[in-house]
């Protein structure tokens, strides 16, 4: 379905931290450049026609203040919108509230760079648990979906055989070089070499069905 080595090495990813009036949270930062012009990729992202082609149904109302829900996965608020370099929004999943932005640059004629930062309070316990992918993960997915929006006709990937390449030999080994990937983020960001390499484990365990360590 996918180059994986290729699509991985495409996107940059990188973790951080910030103060919010809620005390610290950590910052995840995803990057992709697309050979589509900054207007399209933001018609993409912010289209409910469009969205399911390469990401999940999604409902409600995609405009600025109004709430939206994503089939199956978070709802939230739009809470800032500039058209067409940008959006951020409320990420509600779970009981918890995360926040996400979505930024976009030209990186050269027709090319964009979408890059999407989810902040999140999340405590040490699970970060240790979990590290960086139990969202990276999902978000490197979701940009796979994008990839492959741009580089066909447009109409994005057939959520059934989405589903059947997660299973297969190649969407599990996409998913452990994520988790790889992510986890050396996560090293060069200040986490224990160790303590990251067990929480990449457990999460790539968790996303392919793997017995967890």
């Amino acid at each position: 379905m996918i180059d994986v080595t290729g699509q991985i090495s495409a996107v940059e990813r990188r973790i951080g931290d910030r103060t919010l009036p809620a005390g610290q949270a950590r910052v995840l930062t995803i990057a992709q450049t697309y050979d589509a012009p900054v207007a399209d990729v933001f018609d993409a992202c912010t289209n409910a026609e469009r969205i399911p082609r390469w990401f999940l149904p999604v409902s409600g109302d995609l405009s600025l203040g109004g709430r939206y829900q994503l089939e199956g996965n978070a709802s939230g608020t739009v809470e800032r919108c500039d058209p067409p370099h940008g959006f951020a929004a409320t990420w509600e999943f779970g009981g918890e509230v995360s926040w996400i932005e979505v930024r976009l640059r030209e990186a050269g004629p027709g090319r964009t760079r979408f890059e999407l930062e989810h902040v999140a309070h999340v405590d040490d316990q699970r970060w240790a648990e979990y590290g960086p992918g139990a969202v990276g993960i999902g978000w490197d997915l979701a940009l796979v979906g994008l990839a492959s929006h741009f580089a066909t006709d447009g109409t994005g990937v057939d959520p059934a055989a989405a589903a059947d390449w997660m299973a297969s030999e190649e969407g599990r080994r996409f998913v452990t070089e994520s988790s790889t990937s992510w986890t050396r983020a996560s090293i060069e960001a200040g986490t224990p070499t160790e303590q990251a390499q067990t929480a990449g484990t457990r999460v790539a365990a968790f996303y392919t069905g793997a017995p967890t360590p």
